[in-house]
């Protein structure tokens, strides 16, 4: 009677397990996919993980308060400053009409001008919002395979060089392939190719001839706040030029918006960290017991300005690096370390 009973409870059963869902994170967040995970092994290899990679300019963050304060104060400022200047007018046309009427021709001088720099920096923003429009279309064409999405991008990357004259053969070629079946990654590396690859060119010699300009100054200046200025100057000066060469224009409000981007990645990619093959380089060149300190001083100053400039290429670049290999530290900062190498021992 027991084998009876119990046969039927030790007949073979299926059980189905449901999929188990991520797990979220003590602030409810679920983790990335697997496949948007990179782990890595050394500490140098996330900089060169993050090297090249595009970084969207951050949304500006304030308190409402604050706004608002700013708001009503530059609403106060203007109304002061217009009836000022309407109370001006009206005195010298009762002194005399003809000073009245010069100064009326010097406000509307004014606000021409006025009207101008707004357009300009309206304008400058707006190439800077299209070149990132581009590069995060190029990202998710990539991320999705999408091939209208790749083609779509390489139209647009061709409109924005549309009136770059070393570039039309390199246009050229990319018309000649039309709806050519060609892989996602192909086709957006060989836009980048024929389009970007020599403008990246352009932007290390830039980022090199700065470093080596910031090194020399900086060893050769008598005063602190002297280095500090022209570190400065170097840098804004760097920047401005690698957008002119990307095909942005940025006016005032656009430079803040690229040099906080830069900033954004430079704290992405691990600050003022180099490379590993670099730092050995410098530490078996003994800067400390073998120069000056000043002359120490114009080596990391240079170093400094150099990853700068890295960071200013990557935010902005149209395109992320797809097929060219991006520039390291050592590509554009290593003349800085090769007379220290070739001093000859003691």
């Amino acid at each position: 009677m027991s084998s009876t009973m119990n046969g039927p409870t030790n007949r073979p059963r299926a059980f189905r397990i449901p999929a188990a869902a991520p797990l979220a994170n003590a602030e409810g967040v679920a983790p990335p996919p697997p496949s948007q995970v990179r782990i890595v092994e050394e500490p140098f290899e996330i900089v060169e993980a993050a090297d090249g990679v595009a970084v969207p300019v951050a949304p500006k963050r304030r308190a409402p308060w604050l706004s608002l304060l700013l708001l009503a104060l530059g609403g106060l400022v203007s109304l002061g400053i217009g009836l000022s200047v309407e109370r001006l007018i009206a005195d010298l046309f009762s002194a005399a009409p003809w000073l009245g009427a010069v100064a009326l021709v010097l406000l509307v001088l004014a606000a021409v001008a006025f009207l101008a720099i707004v357009a300009r920096e309206l304008s400058g923003i707006w190439r800077e919002r299209q070149i990132e429009r581009v590069r995060g279309q190029a990202i998710e064409a990539i991320a999705t395979r999408d091939h209208t999405s790749a083609q779509a991008v390489v139209r647009d990357l061709t409109a924005l060089y549309a009136d770059h004259a070393a570039l039309a053969a390199g246009r050229s070629r990319l018309e000649t392939l039309g709806d050519a079946i060609l892989d996602v990654d192909d086709r957006i590396g060989l836009a980048e190719h024929e389009l970007l690859a020599p403008l990246d060119r352009q932007v290390r010699n830039a980022i090199a001839g700065a470093a080596k300009q910031v090194s020399a100054v900086t060893a050769l200046s008598p005063r602190a706040i002297v280095d500090v200025a022209f570190v400065v100057f170097a840098a804004v000066r760097l920047l401005r030029r690698i957008a002119a060469i990307y095909g942005g224009r940025p006016g005032f409000l656009g430079f803040l918006r690229l040099a906080r981007a830069a900033f954004a990645h430079l704290t992405v990619t691990g600050g003022m960290a180099v490379g590993e093959s670099m730092i050995q380089q410098v530490l078996g060149l003994g800067i400390a017991a073998r120069v000056s300190a000043k002359l120490g001083e114009g080596v990391l100053n240079g170093l400094m300005t150099a990853r700068f400039g890295l960071a200013a290429m990557a935010v902005c670049r149209p395109l992320p690096f797809v097929r060219e290999t991006p520039p390291r530290l050592s590509d554009v900062a290593g003349e800085l370390l090769k007379p220290l190498g070739d001093e000859p021992k003691a």
